[in-house]
């Protein structure tokens, strides 16, 4: 079986697509060879900046013979549905074969198609996937139509096995597949033939081109830390900046450089974002001061002054840089110490959403509502308003503007710089926590308060205007801030009803008691207004009316969609602990369904019952007496509620089942009035035995009206006792 190697040379491709192209031409190529019959034992793509490389291993030398039977018209059909089935078989009529089925006799043609070699096959794949390769972004160049990331200047298309190597002809737009490559631009640029892959992998690491992108990621970082240690310094960790800088080299060359005096004291978030962000710098920090003091820059290529000349250019366009950062914060030092709040004043002028105003009044009810929230939350009510005023006032500075990822860590700085408490300095920072479902979540009390504020106010203000998530699409990112409040309320074991902060949240958005007052004022205006005045004043009541109306709606049918769609994100939440949907649905249907905190602990405790014998036996005895009552309620026209008797009880399974219910009730009252959801759920596990026993011995529906309504009302008391704890019937299987 041959082997099969594949390099589409070019000009740089950008480092971020690189990884993509890799999966897409290895997904392209192995499925078109797949669909023509050629199986492989192995495929691996790599990549530089200037190729795309595919290795398959243990190809089919050619595809198999296929046999395919088709079924034809009737025998004595019209001539033309013959003539067109045998247009569409590539056969002759002669070439038919008459059989005789249950619905007469049928013509059926036997089509044979003849393997063919691996070459022709891979040849037609491989111009089809360069001709319709998916590249975010690509050009055509000179005057062909091919369009490619960057000009493709070659293509190596060999199949080797231990006789040698053939190369799989092929063109696409003048150029001609070959077996040679080049190796480094500048270092090694002569071109070379490859016979197999461990040939052109080894030739291309003497041509200084390290092929796989891991080495070269894994020699970059080695390279950087040992350099840092021996200046007794520390490479600050950057895997998304190591995965770049791996994609902008062939040959990597490490190099560490030194940042001028006068910007040391700079902000270490400030220069590692400006070196990331400007230069594909990393940063090195000095251990014990936590400074970024020197930087790591990689060549791609060896020189003969071994980076000198380099590490100077390098060096001169960071210190112009630098400069720039340096220049922004000191400026925006110098407002933040004079008045901070003209910041926000400013943010009257930035529009947040067309149908939910400003930056400035979007601060304003996110104070509002975090001064509500610091009951809840155990915050100081003063300090939430104040840190919810200033959390966002960094969105006006220079620094921000130039690197908008340093929103509220900037913020941190100049709220302290203000001479704010450093409580209230944080919450500039933390307030957007969490961000994702890695994220750390803020602890502080302010901290929490102006988060849930902010979050709650962005989800209530977009189901307000019915910007609501749809399918895959979420543009402003509410299924992330409904897990930031879960996470949020779980995390700090908060205790609270979502209902009622949902409310409040759309009672200051919504502005209800304003408007409330403002009809009410109309009102009276409209009764003491003179005949020349009486149409403007019934237009006024009319306008404010509406607009009340309209408010009330929206208040009245948002915060119970709004419910759910928490609900459907804890699901997700909860489903990385191995919690059913089915089990959270069964708690969400018993009360207190809009705290979260105690929703999740009734889950957990029922996930664990229900991961018993006992437990999944028990809801098998459930669903059984509640169908059983559900049908006598539907035929009988009557609910059975009024609670059995006893001494109508005539085996001693029924008279168990009797006081196991009375028992269980006893314990899981005060279960569930303390909380204590384990217990309350095994007790109610532990009447698996009683009911089993009485669905063994007894009839429910038996001839004597007496005996059958006690039953059927005692089945009523198993169907309360359990729901007391969760929904049973929302428990799948």
């Amino acid at each position: 079986m041959p082997d099969l190697l594949i390099e589409l040379f070019s000009e740089e491709i950008p480092a971020r697509m690189q990884t993509r192209a890799g999966e897409d031409l290895k997904k392209r190529i192995t499925d078109g060879l797949v669909e023509a019959g050629l199986t492989y034992a192995g495929a691996a793509a790599l990549t530089t900046p200037r190729r795309l490389t595919l290795a398959i291993e243990g190809l089919l030398a050619e595809s198999p013979t296929i046999r395919e039977e088709r079924k034809g018209p009737k025998v004595g059909a019209p001539d033309k549905a013959i003539e067109g089935f045998l247009r569409g078989a590539g056969l002759t009529r002669d070439q038919l074969e008459e059989r005789e089925t249950p619905k007469g006799a049928v013509y059926f043609a036997t089509i044979e198609k003849a393997g063919r070699p691996a070459s022709e096959i891979v040849a037609e794949v491989l111009e089809a996937t360069i001709r319709n390769f998916p590249w975010p972004k690509s050009m055509r160049w000179g005057g062909g139509s091919l369009r490619w990331v960057r000009p493709l200047h070659s293509i190596l298309c060999i199949l080797s096995d231990e006789t040698g190597a053939q190369v799989v002809p092929l063109e696409v737009e003048g150029i001609a597949s070959g077996d040679t490559t080049a190796g480094h631009r500048f270092m090694a640029p002569d071109r070379f033939s490859v016979t197999s892959f461990d040939d052109y992998a080894a030739k291309l690491k003497r041509a200084f081109v390290v092929l796989n992108p891991a080495d070269r990621a894994e020699h970059i970082w080695n390279d950087a830390q040992n350099m840092a240690f021996a200046a007794g310094l520390e490479v600050v960790d950057d895997k998304g900046l190591l995965a770049e800088v791996a994609g902008l080299v062939e040959w990597p060359v490490v190099l560490m450089g030194k940042i001028d005096e006068e910007f040391l004291e700079l902000p270490p978030e400030v220069l590692q974002t400006s070196m990331k962000e400007h230069q594909k710098f990393f940063s090195v920090r000095n251990p014990k001061t936590g400074r970024i003091e020197r930087f790591i820059t990689v060549a791609n290529r060896e020189t003969a002054d071994n980076g000198v000349t380099i590490l100077a250019g390098n060096q001169k366009v960071l210190s112009a840089r630098l400069a720039d950062a340096k220049f922004f914060w000191e400026n925006d030092l110098r407002v933040a110490k004079s008045d901070i709040a003209q910041w926000t004043r400013a943010l009257e002028n930035v529009t947040f959403h067309n149908q939910l105003g400003t930056q400035a009044e979007r601060i304003e009810r996110i104070a509002a509502l975090a001064r509500e929230l610091a009951s809840v939350t155990g915050a100081d009510a003063d300090q939430a308003e104040k840190a919810a005023r200033l959390a966002k006032a960094d969105l006006s500075s220079e620094m921000v503007y130039e690197f908008p990822e340093l929103q509220g860590l900037m913020g941190r700085y100049y709220v302290e710089a203000a001479g704010e408490e450093a409580a209230v300095a944080a919450v500039a920072q933390e307030h957007y926590s969490p961000l994702g479902p890695s994220d750390d979540v803020p602890t502080a009390p302010l901290s929490v308060t102006v988060a849930l504020a902010d979050k709650l106010d962005t989800l209530t203000g977009f189901w307000a205007i019915d910007e609501k998530p749809t399918g895959s699409k979420d543009p402003f990112a509410l299924r992330r801030a409904a897990l930031g409040v879960t996470r949020l309320v779980l995390e700090n074991n908060l205790r609270l009803s979502l209902t009622d902060l949902l409310e409040t949240a759309l009672m200051v958005l919504l502005k209800v008691p304003e408007w409330q007052a403002a009809l009410l004022g109309a009102k009276a205006e409209q009764a003491q207004a003179s005949d020349e005045e009486k149409d403007a004043a019934a237009k006024r009541v009319h306008d404010l009316a509406h607009q009340v109306e309209a408010a009330n709606a929206v208040f009245s049918s948002v915060p119970a969609d709004l419910l759910s769609f928490f609900h459907d994100r804890l699901k997700v939440f909860l489903r990385d602990e191995g919690i059913r949907h089915d089990i959270i649905d069964a708690c969400i249907a018993t009360g207190g369904n809009d705290d979260l905190n105690l929703l999740v602990k009734r889950a957990r405790a029922l996930n664990a019952v229900i991961a018993t014998e006992d437990g999944e036996n028990l809801v098998q005895g459930f669903k059984r007496a509640n169908n059983i009552l559900t049908q006598a309620e539907e035929k009988d026209g009557v609910e059975y509620s009024y609670g059995a008797d006893v001494k109508f009880a005539e085996t001693e399974s029924e008279k168990a089942l009797f006081a196991a219910l009375d028992r269980a009730q006893a314990e899981i009252e005060p279960a569930l009035k303390a909380e204590d959801f384990p217990k309350a759920m095994a007790t109610m596990a532990a009447l698996r035995g009683p009911v089993d026993a009485f669905f063994d011995e007894v009839q429910v529906n038996t001839d004597s009206d007496i005996l059958r309504r006690n039953r059927l009302n005692l089945l009523s008391q198993i169907r309360q006792v359990c729901s007391s704890v969760a929904d049973l019937s929302k428990i799948e299987g």
